[in-house]
């Protein structure tokens, strides 16, 4: 759970080289010495059982992931050419703050054979359960630190479009059929599931999570793990991990001593700034600022850098980033403090931006000081005390959800902000982005919390009365990210009398937000009764896909969705801890099951159509899944890991194509054939009886539709009009921006 207990009592110490003990307060048991750029073969691992290789050190070398680059440009690889920088570390026994957002990166492309197909969260799930047994199989007390939103400040915009915008790059070109990594839609939702099903303690910050997290490793004495620069600046106790060295596949014995270790290399920074004089850390804070990070660089700066003297061992003269650093680093040791160091770069600045440039230079620096934020506090008693959080003015029961990582960062943006970001996927590029289709469930979120929180804001209402509550989004269109305002949806009169404002939001009666939930998504309880509960919210949300996508659902696809959900759930009772679920017939069918999947999961076919039809699926289930969270799950959450693998969605709808019998693939099993059909009826009572019939086109009216679709390549994708509460215009763009 999110507020699991941390072990306070966990015995800790250091290690010389000579192996003798030496007590520190609160910090990790641990051995260093210094290394090179590698480290030496390590043994044969010892527990917790045999893992796969794949995801250990350097297994990412080559991959540039979209999104998973943090911290200050270039000074990871200016750290890790020099190898002086780092000691080897032997984990084990000791607390470990891990940075969330690092590590479900790392470990999704570390599981993730290719990218191109959606995600496979099961294998996301299964590599995040080994990775935190080989941490208790080692004694190590792992707590994982999440980012939230944006913040108030949205100081990082600009990057986050950026980060976006480069995002759609790679998704065009996986759609191309180029190489590349691409963040699954759901993965963060996957790994925070993952985490509450393992126990694992976790907090989500209200902003930016890296000030928190150094804050706690500090406290505590122990190192961070992550892929983020950032901590190369920080001054920790503990030292900094990078999951690139982090060889928890290679779990050691522990040479005569008990229990067993993870290799890995640790960065201090001490070390670091030994290597260049006397460099304070101190002045490492303004070494990151001046070299840019997440928050941007200082435009102003570019005649100081001018007049940097460069390394004499710079070949050529030449200013390459590294060559930069370190002569910046050469030059910053020469001054006692950050403060006079920023009196000699504004000096050499046109005396009207000095003033500017000073207090933009020390607020900066402000984003390396430990925060004062108590993480001990949330992971020992449950509660989350942030001072940003207090005077955003949301109500208690919103921000105990975030703390808990029960409510997505997506939801405080969209409150706070009035804006979010739509990640994009492996999709038709030419078609309007995936996201269309989940539109009207947006418009009904926005609403809840837009129309909902109005009622106690009354200073604000006055200067809004003469515009629509609504939210800007950043979504493609095309190959192009651009920002469009989308109008919230006009909610029934229950959800907005007075009485019912978003500090009263869990007071609505549970029987009036599920009703909410469904008639968004379009379908009755009735349909739903005869589904499994933890089935119902993705079939509802299916039937939704099904009525509202465009281009329209085929049912290849839809029964090649149906039968991806029946296999997981075959899985599930297959591998269920209690005997009784399990009748042999399944076992039969499961194994008939995992001998067609072997097979044919060798088929690299890829139909970009059907991919794109399977990403409208997984937007509709994302929205789904943050409404029902708003509304305090009225309908169980689903398990993702056991819903979605897109390597087996598209290999059934390939199969399919050309082999219909797959379709009696679970006959074996009398009550998976029940489930099957129990699903398939469900989602085709939803829609009209002739809706899958092929409607054969008069040459004339292809011609017409071409013409039509042409004329609306830009705008939103239009959705069928159906029995929904939002009977605002659903595809109210009141402008689009680049």
């Amino acid at each position: 759970m999110a507020t699991s207990r941390v072990p306070t009592n966990t015995s800790l110490r250091r290690s010389g080289d000579a192996g003798t003990p030496k007590h520190t307060a609160g910090g990790p048991k641990l051995t260093l010495r210094a290394v090179g750029t590698s480290l030496p073969p390590s043994p044969r691992p010892a527990s917790p059982g045999p893992v796969a290789r794949r995801g250990g050190a350097g297994a990412m070398r080559g991959k540039r992931a979209p999104g998973a680059i943090m911290g200050v440009p270039g000074l990871t690889g200016f750290v890790g050419d020099r190898g002086a920088f780092f000691t080897e570390l032997r984990l084990r026994d000791t607390k470990l703050v891990i940075d969330g957002s690092s590590l479900y990166h790392r470990l999704c492309f570390s599981s993730a054979a290719e990218f191109r197909r959606g995600g496979d969260y099961g294998a996301l799930a299964a590599t995040v359960r080994r990775f935190f047994g080989s941490l208790r199989a080692c004694g190590v007390a792992a707590v994982v630190v999440l980012d939230g939103g944006r913040g108030a400040a949205d100081r990082k915009l600009p990057t986050l479009r950026d980060r976006a915008a480069e995002r759609l790059r790679a998704a065009h070109g996986l759609s191309r059929g180029q190489g590349g990594c691409l963040l699954p839609l759901l993965a963060r939702h996957t790994f925070v599931q993952a985490l509450r099903r393992l126990r694992v303690p976790f907090v989500q910050c209200f902003a930016e999570a890296d000030r928190e997290i150094a804050a706690l490793a500090s406290r505590w004495g122990c190192p961070v793990l992550s892929l983020d620069s950032d901590f190369c600046v920080f001054d920790l106790p503990g030292g900094y991990c990078p999951l690139s060295r982090f060889q928890w596949q290679e779990v050691c014995p522990g040479d005569g001593e008990p229990g067993c270790f993870i290799p890995a290399l640790c960065f201090s920074a001490d070390s670091f700034c030994g290597r260049f004089g006397r460099l304070q850390k101190s002045l490492l804070p303004l070494f990151a600022v001046l070299c840019g990070n997440d928050y941007g660089e200082v435009p102003a700066l570019q005649g100081f850098f001018g007049k940097l003297p460069l390394p004499a061992g710079s070949p050529g003269g030449r200013r390459g980033k590294h060559g930069l650093m370190r002569g910046l680093l050469e030059w910053l040791a020469q001054f006692p403090g950050p403060a006079e160091a920023v009196e000699h770069v504004v000096r050499h600045l046109k005396e009207r931006r000095r003033e500017e440039v000073r207090e933009l230079l020390c607020s900066s620096m402000e984003d390396y000081a430990p925060s004062d934020v108590n993480l001990e506090d949330f992971f020992q008693g449950g509660k989350y005390e942030c001072e940003a959080a207090r005077n955003s003015g949301l109500p208690q029961w919103v921000l105990d959800g975030l703390a808990k990582g029960e409510l997505s960062p997506f939801l405080s943006d969209a409150l706070i902000l009035r804006s979010t970001f739509l990640h994009v996927q492996v999709e038709n590029m030419q078609r309007p982005s995936a996201h269309s289709t989940a539109l009207p469930i947006r418009q009904v979120i926005y609403g809840l919390l837009l129309k909902a929180s109005q009622s106690s804001e009354a200073a604000s209402a006055s200067k809004q009365a003469n515009k629509p509550p609504g939210v800007f989004e950043f979504d493609r269109i095309q190959k192009t990210l651009k920002k469009t305002f989308v109008q919230a949806a006009n909610l029934p009169p229950h959800f907005c009398d007075d009485h019912f404002s978003l500090d009263k939001l869990t007071e609505v009666p549970m029987s009036c937000r599920q009703m909410l939930l469904l008639e968004t998504l379009g379908v009755k309880m009735s349909f739903l009764e005869s589904v499994p509960s933890h089935l119902q919210l993705p079939v509802a949300v299916t039937c939704y896909w099904t009525h509202c996508s465009e281009p329209k659902v085929k049912l290849l696809q839809l029964k090649a969705l149906l039968l991806m959900i029946v296999s997981e759930e075959l899985d599930r009772i297959t591998n269920d801890p209690d005997p009784t679920a399990l009748h042999e017939d399944d076992s039969i069918a499961y194994n008939q099951f995992l001998k067609w999947k072997e097979k044919k999961l060798q088929n690299k076919d890829f139909d970009l159509d059907a991919a794109h039809s399977f990403c409208q699926w997984q937007c509709c289930l994302q929205m789904g899944l943050y409404l029902n969270q708003l509304l305090s799950t009225p309908l169980s959450e689903p398990d993702l890991s056991r819903l979605y693998s897109g390597t087996l969605v598209h290999s059934l709808y390939q199969e399919l194509k050309s082999t219909p019998l797959v379709e009696n693939l679970f006959s074996s099993s009398p009550k998976m054939t029940q489930l099957y059909q129990v699903l398939l009826n469900t989602v085709k009572s939803s829609v009209s009886p002739d809706f899958f019939q092929k409607v054969t086109e008069t040459k004339s009216e292809s011609r017409k539709k071409k013409k039509a679709s042409k004329k609306t390549k830009a705008s939103r994708c239009p959705i069928p009009e159906t029995q929904y509460l939002c009977d605002v215009n659903r595809f109210a763009s009141l402008g689009v921006d680049d």
